[in-house]
């Protein structure tokens, strides 16, 4: 069986480094595990892998950068973070209602970072 890393290759020019990522991953676990970890099914990571995923790629790439990559983000509010807590606050801040004070710094944080402007559409 071709691995996930060869078949990404094949199929994107040049390959995005969250892309081999995603191959490198499935190649290590299983595309099912990989798919699980970030909330989609196998096939979604299939149709990625194959450049053939019509979705939306921005935020699957943010979520392979969180959760595959493990990478960090400047916080305004925090200093320097992980992605996938950034992306928890950014959520947290499109989805006001708690009176909680440290969910309303953080909204307001979010929603005056540069991150959350460019990021947060996905």
């Amino acid at each position: 069986m071709t691995s996930r890393l060869a078949l990404a290759r094949e199929h994107w020019s040049p390959l995005p480094d969250w892309v081999e990522a995603l191959a490198r991953a499935s190649d290590a676990t299983s595309q099912n595990q990989v798919s699980k970890r970030l909330g989609y099914t196998a096939p979604v990571v299939s149709l990625l892998l194959r450049r053939a995923y019509k979705g939306d790629l921005p935020r699957i790439e943010m979520l392979v950068r969180a959760e595959l990559m493990q990478e960090r983000r400047a916080c305004p509010a925090l200093g320097e973070i992980r992605l996938t807590e950034c992306l928890h606050h950014q959520d947290q801040a499109r989805n006001p209602g708690s009176p909680n004070p440290l969910r309303a710094n953080m909204r307001r944080a979010c929603h005056a970072c540069p991150i959350f402007n460019k990021e947060g559409t996905t």
